[in-house]
């Protein structure tokens, strides 16, 4: 069964730049949003918050980025 859904302009360029040649639109949605990629994701969860040097790792990004002052370009 065929379906039709309404992209924005943006939406549609994003997914057009995911699919490669020889790749249907419906193939790229599948793809992106199989189960089992979910569930690769997943299982990355917290892997490194056991390891010390990456904890500190992480606070300080998030230590530095609280210092970050944002431009104005207007």
């Amino acid at each position: 069964m065929t379906k039709c859904i309404t992209l924005s302009d943006d939406a549609y360029n994003d997914l057009r730049a995911l699919k490669t040649d020889n790749e249907s639109f419906s193939e790229v949605v599948r793809r992106l949003t199989t189960k089992k990629k979910r569930e690769e994701l997943l299982k990355l969860a917290g892997i490194w918050k056991d390891n010390p040097k990456m904890v500190k790792t992480m606070k300080d990004i998030y230590r530095n980025r609280k210092n970050l002052k944002l431009r104005n370009f207007n």
